[in-house]
């Protein structure tokens, strides 16, 4: 079998650094959550907000990327249903990217509580202060988390089916190194 092109170096670095940011705020967000008020959990908030913060902003910056760096075609014996699957989890997956950021300022902004980016940078309000709204969009945030962990969960799943049963490039193109054989 020969090995299918690659993507960039540079997509290949921003994929894996949103993944692990990903994960890692998603997996903070789980533990700070139900936590009693403390100044542990306020600065588990800031962390959070930091790298949801960096998250959206990389994400523009991947998606900026990609606008003028096609992917590597799919493999040819790939069956319709699943480049059309692909294409649209890739797609919801960049719109979450975005979303699920905006909607924790948003939150924030709603619940009175300013996002300063690193402790340094005060980002404005998006919205004026409504508890109501902040109780609204707390409950968006946290679906479309659960949503994106199913989704990312799915996407996972599928490049192993690719690399373990369908033996082909899918999950190694997207590799920072390149195993043997390949």
């Amino acid at each position: 079998m020969e090995p299918q092109p690659r993507y960039t170096g540079t997509a290949i670095a921003l994929h894996w650094l949103l993944a692990i940011l990903i994960a890692g705020s998603f997996g903070l967000g789980l533990y700070m959550h139900d936590l009693p008020l403390s100044p542990w959990k306020l600065k588990l908030y800031s962390w959070h907000k930091w790298a949801g913060v960096t998250i959206f902003l990389l994400a523009v910056a991947r998606l900026a990327w990609r606008a003028g760096h096609r992917p590597p075609p799919l493999p040819a014996g790939m069956p319709r249903w699943q480049q059309v699957a692909a294409d649209a989890v890739h797609h919801v997956l960049y719109l979450l990217m975005l979303v699920v950021p905006l909607t924790g300022w948003l939150m924030s902004s709603a619940e009175g509580v300013q996002t300063v980016w690193f402790g340094v940078l005060p980002l404005p309000d998006l919205v004026g202060k409504n508890e109501a709204l902040g109780d609204l969009l707390q409950a968006v945030h946290k679906y479309l988390n659960f949503g994106f962990a199913a989704l990312v969960a799915i996407h996972v799943a599928a490049a192993l089916k690719h690399h373990l049963v369908d033996r082909n490039d899918v999950l190694v193109r997207m590799l920072p190194f390149r195993p043997r054989g390949h």
